[in-house]
């Protein structure tokens, strides 16, 4: 009788440890690739093209700061950018604020 108890307990419910890793291995690596395709990704695109914009700033270009002031550039500095908003008023923003180049002629009263 207490052969049949044995077996019992031995196919009572524990997995093959093989199987339950590379099941584990499996589980992380899906969930990596899903945060990589759905977060860093889309992320790491965004910040190039800021920073493409960035680059691509000259004085003269009308742009939008991410507080949404719009202006047109006087001067620009390594960390720094002079915007004026309003005839003879000029604000001092730091570079990484600029949001957007708008197209010309967007201002019309500066």
């Amino acid at each position: 009788m207490n052969f049949f108890i044995s077996d019992a307990m031995a196919e009572g419910g524990q997995a093959s440890p093989d199987g339950g890793l590379l099941q584990l291995v499996m589980m992380i690596g899906i969930f990596f690739a899903i945060m990589y395709f759905m977060i860093i990704r889309p992320q790491s695109k965004k910040a190039k093209e800021h920073q493409a914009l960035l680059d691509d700033l000259r004085k003269g270009n009308e742009v939008t700061t991410a507080s949404g002031i719009l202006g047109k550039v006087k001067k620009i500095d390594d960390n720094f950018v002079q915007i004026e908003v309003a005839e003879g008023t000029i604000i001092t923003v730091q570079r990484h604020a600029i949001g957007n180049i708008m197209p010309k002629g967007t201002i019309k009263t500066l």
